[in-house]
């Protein structure tokens, strides 16, 4: 027996209701990702149980594959389900179809956290393991966003795919981004647009900061935000707070154009544990406070809430500010606007601005919040001058030209978070 075996347990499902207690909708759902990954289908079973004290039955149902299996069972009264793919690969390799299929139904589901296992199963020689270790052939990674709008690009190759104590990581490379970074099926971050995303979340506030010396970065595993940090001379200390020590490592090894030894520096002091924690208990204070964290709607849900801004700004030193990203304006605006308005609530000076990233396929929006640092009122001919000062002049994005361009919004954008 030789194959792939993908198996999935997904909790918080954030999809239709149908879709966990309709019959038609599951099947039809299950039967085109199906098709769409190129497998064979040669029968398949699918029943509905009984509603139970008024509560609706779940679902399980069974494609039968020219390749092997699709299983899978609902749980609606607590939006759960349960996923089981399986393909045998010992005429041809089908491991990249099965792990397209796979993902395509969990983004449909959009659990709010999920646990798997992958498994190869039967004998292999050194080279066939190698092989499907690392080929995908052309694998095709998609993401949902908010909205039924799916964005993607192709695997040319798989670096890493686990599970960790807390999520999914894969990395891929790609001919589109160079090497992928992704968490529970979301793009985190690439190298060829990396830094677009991170200029923006560091240099702004930054910049406009007479001289930083102290920072903290809640997230950001990948090291991106850090470097960018590290850039300016006056910067003694960086405080990672990174729930995902596997995150970490795993950077270290595969995406050093990223980090680009930031995890060396000696300045740079990494505490793996619990964020939120870590800024309620913490006596330590910071200049810039940058929260590089997975999307709003994932287990990171907390740190973006008006309580948690009052405990960055507890800690935030005179003259301090924090950074953060807040969503596509265009297909996510319920939290462009929420969590504007939650800054509001906390901060005196609150500057979204917007960029777009490539690799998240939109406009997206940051913004900067503070009591006192106003990113607006810094002329450009200072910022020109502390750029060339602080000799940060390698940069990709972020120059003294782009300053006053990140802030000045869209209309729509305007509208949004007025």
């Amino acid at each position: 027996m030789q194959g792939l075996h993908l198996t999935g347990d997904l909790f918080g499902c954030n999809c239709p209701q149908s879709l966990l207690i309709d019959l038609e909708t599951l099947t039809r759902t299950c039967r085109e990702a199906t098709q769409d990954a190129g497998l064979t289908i040669v029968d398949e079973k699918f029943f509905l149980f009984p509603d139970v004290d008024g509560e609706p039955g779940g679902i399980t149902g069974t494609l039968l594959l020219a390749e092997s299996h699709l299983a899978i069972h609902t749980w609606p009264e607590r939006n759960g389900v349960t996923l089981d793919v399986y393909v045998c690969n010992y005429m041809s390799d089908n491991s990249g179809k099965a792990q397209q299929l796979f993902d395509t139904l969990r983004q449909h589901f959009q659990p709010s956290s999920w646990q798997g296992e992958r498994i190869m199963r039967g004998d292999l020689n050194q080279d066939e393991a190698a092989v499907r270790a690392t080929e995908t052939e052309g694998q095709l990674l998609l993401e949902n966003g908010a909205s039924p709008y799916v964005f993607g690009t192709r695997s040319t190759r798989q670096i890493a795919d686990f599970q960790s104590d807390y999520q999914r990581v894969e990395v891929h490379d790609t001919e589109s981004f160079g090497r992928l970074f992704r968490l529970d099926g979301r793009f985190m971050t690439s190298e060829k647009d990396e830094f677009v995303y991170h200029e923006c979340m560091v240099h702004p506030a930054a910049i406009c900061h007479p001289s930083p010396q102290r920072a903290l970065v809640i997230g950001g595993g990948d090291g991106g935000s850090t470097e960018e940090l590290l850039k300016h001379p006056s910067m003694e200390r960086v405080v990672m707070a990174e729930l995902d020590g596997a995150v970490v490592e795993m950077a270290r090894e595969q995406l050093g154009s990223i980090h680009r030894g930031a995890f060396d520096d000696p300045r740079l002091e990494v505490r793996i544990g619990d964020g939120f924690a870590y800024v309620k208990e913490t006596t330590d204070t910071f200049d810039l406070i940058v929260l590089d964290l997975t999307d709003p709607d994932t287990p990171a849900e907390r740190l973006y809430t008006a309580d948690f801004f009052r405990l960055c700004q507890r800690i935030l030193r005179p003259g301090g500010a924090i950074t953060l990203h807040i969503g596509s304006p265009y297909f996510d605006p319920n939290t462009v606007q929420r969590l504007t308005r939650e800054l509001k609530e906390v901060f005196a000076i609150v500057r979204p601005m917007t960029a777009y990233v490539p690799l998240y396929g939109s406009l997206w929006g940051m913004a900067t919040a503070s009591d006192t640092l106003d990113p607006l009122t810094v002329d450009r001919e200072v910022i020109a001058h502390r750029m060339a000062e602080r000799k940060i002049d390698n940069l990709d994005y972020y120059d003294a030209e782009m300053h006053q361009a990140l802030f000045t919004l869209p209309v729509y954008v305007r509208r949004l978070v007025a």
